[in-house]
């Protein structure tokens, strides 16, 4: 099944607060020394190579899709044949078919809501298969992302000190509906809010009825379509907090995906705010 993308048009639009200057008590990107990358125009610290349209799966033509339609049941089958392929299943101590067997009763969730889906667009896909860090560690899905035709593998950036992955939890409002796997519904990187002071984002996404991106979220996204992830379009993931002022984030990094974090009160021009409509098991 071939994926290709459609422009996207924008989200309804709210007020966004202007962005305000850097603090000086908080680097412009504490995540990312200057020394090992690029910054994008206006930035420090993150490169992007520029965004290429096509995703990881399989090849092939789909009809349904062609006719107007989405087909939800063989996109699904698509996203579970990726994370296989990626060797999800021995990650989770589990041969090939318990994992897809775990994941199936999700088939019917996806094909129930397919006439309201449409085909992915550039930045916004209709839903996602997502494995919670229950069943692989979210160090290993980093590792297991990679951008468009590029074999180097994510990263997570050093930043993150020893046990602070395991820090950063889902919010209240972000929480999974189920422990191990489930759906993520209509899902936008954002980029609108590139520029924009994260906690105004992230307060505007929760105005619209919207629910921000978790971690395994993220990486969910990117695994299935790494194209989403480009140049001045990376994206702040506000549904994984640890109680502080820190936000995780996908940007790039030497031509490779890399998780990081920023401050919750600065700006960057070259990254937006994720968000989705919903989840369900």
């Amino acid at each position: 099944m071939t994926v290709t993308y459609r422009k996207r048009g924008p989200l309804p639009q709210q007020p966004i607060a202007a962005p305000v200057p850097t603090s000086r008590e908080e680097p412009e990107m504490t995540a990312t020394p200057t020394t090992d990358t690029t910054g994008a125009p206006g930035a420090t610290g993150a490169t992007g190579a520029t965004g290429a349209t096509g995703t990881t799966g399989t090849t092939g033509t789909n009809d349904t899709a062609a006719a107007g339609g989405f087909d939800a049941g063989s996109e699904f089958d698509r996203q579970v044949s990726v994370l296989v392929g990626k060797g999800y299943p021995a990650l989770a101590g589990m041969a090939d078919e318990a994992f897809a067997e775990l994941l199936a009763p999700l088939r019917a969730s996806a094909e129930k809501r397919a006439d309201a889906m449409s085909p992915p667009e550039e930045g916004r896909v209709p839903f996602l298969v997502v494995v919670t860090r229950e069943v692989v560690p979210v160090e290993e899905m980093v590792a297991r992302t990679a951008l468009p035709r590029r074999t180097k593998p994510g990263v997570i950036d050093r930043h993150y000190k020893e046990g602070d992955i395991e820090r950063f939890v889902s919010t209240k409002e972000a929480e999974p509906p189920a422990p191990r796997a489930y759906l993520l519904f209509d899902v936008d990187r954002g980029e609108e809010f590139c520029g924009a002071v994260p906690n105004d984002a992230m307060a505007v996404i929760a105005d619209r009825g919207r629910t921000l991106l978790t971690m395994e979220e993220g990486l969910a996204l990117v695994t299935q379509f790494p194209a989403v992830l480009a140049k001045n379009k990376c994206f702040s993931l506000g549904g994984s907090r640890c109680g502080d002022r820190r936000v995780p984030a996908l940007w790039i990094s030497q031509n490779a995906p890399k998780l990081g974090w920023c401050w919750e009160g600065n700006p960057h021009t070259w990254l937006g705010m994720a968000s989705a409509a919903g989840r369900a098991a």
